[in-house]
């Protein structure tokens, strides 16, 4: 039996397939989601609806339902988790970043981390700049080749507080990315840090940044 006869609506249902977690948890088109290099769909258990989201760089297991009311003979969805395939941002590129948002003062700033699947090395890029101004940054993403991969999105609000504004939600609503914003750069106990990872729609809380080291965000 098929979801859909149209061919859009089948391509569309074939690009984020949904599948029942059978009761002994396991599944070959669910295992087969999960080592995928890319690609997301869901998975629904007895106890609520998890999306599953892969790409080269990142792995991420994340409910976006409650338990569901109704009786289901299924299986359970599994833990939450969020594994970055691409290991942790050597430390160092920290350190540049900062330092670059810190010469733009008092204007805003940004920078990308980027991530190449091939060499599996990182790279900081620092973005096109339209306009900047001590509250306000328009900033260009760069064009990436085959293989490399956008990890981070970096940007600064110079001497006011980290924080992510309706025009970051709006930018980052249909990306997949780590999302930072680095305030206070001016201060002597600064600079204080606001982090999420952008996935599915959704914005996810990361307690640490993705840098080698024991970075916190606020």
């Amino acid at each position: 039996m098929t979801l859909a006869d149209e061919l859009t609506a089948a391509a569309v249902l074939a690009a984020a397939p949904c599948y029942p977690v059978p009761p002994s948890g396991r599944s070959p088109a669910i295992d087969a989601l999960r080592a995928a290099p890319a690609g997301q769909g869901l998975a629904i258990g007895r106890d609520g609806v998890m999306l599953i989201l892969r790409r080269p760089w990142l792995e991420v297991d994340v409910p976006v339902t409650p338990p569901i009311r109704a009786y289901l003979p299924y299986g359970s969805i599994g833990e939450p988790r969020a594994v970055l395939r691409c290991g942790l941002i050597p430390a160092a590129m920290l350190g540049s970043i900062i330092d670059h948002l810190r010469v733009a003062l008092p204007d805003e700033a940004g920078a990308f981390v980027t991530w190449d699947e091939n060499t599996r090395e990182f790279a900081v890029a620092f973005p096109e700049i339209d306009a900047a101004t001590p509250s306000r940054l328009i900033y260009r993403t760069p064009i990436l080749a085959a293989g490399q991969h956008l990890v981070c999105d970096i940007h600064s609000h110079g001497s006011a507080a980290a924080f992510f504004s309706a025009t970051d939600d709006a930018d980052d609503m249909h990306s997949t990315k780590i999302a930072l914003v680095f305030g206070n750069l001016d201060a002597r106990d600064g600079p204080t840090i606001a982090s999420r990872l952008c996935a599915g729609g959704m914005f996810l809380p990361m307690p640490l940044i993705p840098f080698a080291g024991d970075h916190h965000a606020a």
